[in-house]
């Protein structure tokens, strides 16, 4: 089916180089006949007249050159002339040919050109123009969005720089209290160390958000592969982030299947559904509850977590670029660096799988698909 339709869309292109090739031989064979011709009729006549002419010969002499260096070697000047007729043409034809190359080296020049401008060739390449024009939008929306991922990092590594700075003044605030006062309470003493501490956790907590964004780079990471039990990986998932979940009043159900196994990075999965987790713990309604189920096929694994909460429809598309937040009105308290479902997205896709979003109904639905190992 594709070999048809790349076929058709060189059709114009086709039909002009071929109709290019026939007005050649057309005038080929034209040319070809009237030499042939030149020794009979007033072909011979005229030239004759031309040999008198130019030579000063008389009419006689001026016939007898003609039937004793023209006609008797007529044929060697036709293949001659047929020679030399036939390697212009064959130069006219390539000039036509290889204009249409330097149409497109020019198209490919313009994807280059950080402008708006659409990329026209002739007709007959209408087929490449498409092409390069949907190149050409494709390389501007990538260059924006690493524009717009850039100018988020930036704000997201100002955004910590300040709230860094704010858990830091209260430990160094609280150690100097306890410092200078020798007669503080054993009370007070044990509530300012455990506030210094939730503050120093959560100096922690950014300084790990801010390395997270400066090493960012999963692409060049090998993976270490062994056989992954995904049953058994959802329960130690769902068991670490129980903490998280219960804070707001979510739990997690567990409908996954025995004996799933894929073949994978074990620490590299653990953390694609423990991001995923993270972010239902982070959105989910609260009082609601997170299912976590697995289907299987010849081919593939299939994991789905389901939560109640909704995301507008203009941002699902967006969830998986990094540094992108839904809730960008979000402090890095609660709503992350936006790395976590990057994260997921390009470990998904190291490992071959594929992951994607929906959300409406009332509900958000991840789903993850990992390649199974056959027997």
């Amino acid at each position: 089916m594709k070999k048809k339709k790349d076929k058709k869309i060189y059709n114009k292109l086709l039909r002009k180089l071929l109709l290019q090739v026939v007005v050649i031989f057309m005038c080929a064979a034209v040319v070809i006949i009237l030499l042939r011709n030149m020794g009979r009729g007033h072909y011979a006549d005229h030239i004759v007249r031309a040999i008198e002419v130019l030579t000063g010969m008389s009419w006689y002499d001026a016939g007898n050159f003609y039937f004793d260096y023209i006609v008797q070697y007529l044929d060697i000047i036709v293949a001659a002339a047929v020679m030399v007729l036939f390697f212009i043409l064959f130069r006219i034809l390539l000039s036509w040919f290889t204009r249409y190359f330097d149409q497109m080296v020019s198209g490919v020049d313009q994807l280059a050109l950080e402008t708006d401008e659409q990329i026209v060739l002739s007709p007959e390449l209408g087929f490449m123009q498409d092409k390069l024009n949907e190149v050409k939008h494709e390389l501007k929306r990538r260059d924006e969005a690493a524009k717009t991922a850039e100018q988020r990092k930036d704000d997201l590594v100002i955004y910590l720089a300040h709230d860094i700075k704010t858990p830091l003044t209260s430990v160094i605030g609280y150690l100097d209290l306890m410092e200078d006062n020798d007669d503080m309470t054993t009370e007070q003493r044990a509530k300012y160390v455990g506030i210094a501490l939730d503050k120093a956790y959560r100096l922690e907590s950014l300084v790990d958000e801010l390395f997270e964004i400066t090493r960012y780079n999963y692409q060049s990471t090998p993976l270490k592969i062994e056989d992954v039990d995904l049953a058994t990986m959802m329960v130690q998932v769902s068991d670490e982030l129980y903490p998280q979940l219960s804070q707001n009043g979510n739990d997690v159900r567990l409908e996954v299947e025995e004996d799933l196994t894929v073949p994978g990075d074990r620490e590299k999965l653990a953390r694609v559904f423990n991001n995923i987790l993270k972010n239902a713990a982070s959105y989910s309604d609260s009082g609601t509850t997170v299912v976590i189920s697995t289907e299987k096929t010849d081919d593939l694994a299939r994991v789905v977590f389901r939560n109640a909460g909704e995301i507008p429809h203009e941002k699902i598309g967006h969830i998986f670029e990094k540094f992108y937040r839904v809730d960008p009105a979000r402090s890095t308290a609660t709503g992350g660096a936006g790395l976590g479902l990057a994260i997921a997205y390009d470990i998904v896709k190291l490992h071959g799988g594929n992951i994607t979003a929906s959300s409406g109904d009332g509900h958000t639905e991840f789903v993850v698909e990992l390649p199974r190992r056959t027997s």
